[in-house]
């Protein structure tokens, strides 16, 4: 899963030499994606990475058997505008998780309701042990890459 600040906006901190350096909205992001993984015995979080304006993260669904359904449930759900996500969706685990941040944030900056995000996110289903090891490298090597990320300004 990743998603982006809004504009592209280095809210969370800033990357220098390869090393990420958070600032406190960068913190928030830090203790929010730490208490998701405690609140919600369905998931397991597994690699994170937080950028200067955007986040990436795998998330691993433990009901499995179920997880492609859920997943086509949300679709449908948003392509008929109905806005609702089934519990234990990513669409809400990832809803609730942005939402629990941007009030944070809102609240410190004294924005009650100003959007720190891009409404959407980008996820893609990791099949195999092959790519999730791609996608962990990937995460952990993101600020080594900043300069050439399609985030970078």
């Amino acid at each position: 899963m990743t998603f982006a600040t809004r504009n592209m906006e280095c809210l969370f901190g800033s990357c220098e030499n390869g090393e990420i350096r958070l600032n406190g909205y960068g913190e928030i992001v830090a203790e929010e994606w730490d208490k998701t993984g405690e609140i919600r015995p369905e998931i397991s979080l597994d690699a994170f990475i937080i950028m200067p304006n955007h986040i990436h993260a795998i998330i691993a669904i433990n009901n499995y058997k179920t997880e492609g359904a859920v997943l086509r449930a949300d679709r449908q759900a948003k392509e008929r505008g109905l806005g609702r996500r089934r519990s234990g969706s990513l669409g809400l685990i990832v809803g609730q998780f942005k939402a629990a941040v941007s009030k944070r944030i809102n609240e410190l900056r004294g924005t009650p309701g100003a959007a720190i995000r891009h409404r959407n996110y980008y996820e893609r289903i990791i099949r195999d042990e092959v790519d999730l090891g791609r996608t962990r490298k990937y995460i952990r090597n993101n600020p080594s890459m900043w300069r050439e990320d399609k985030f970078h300004k």
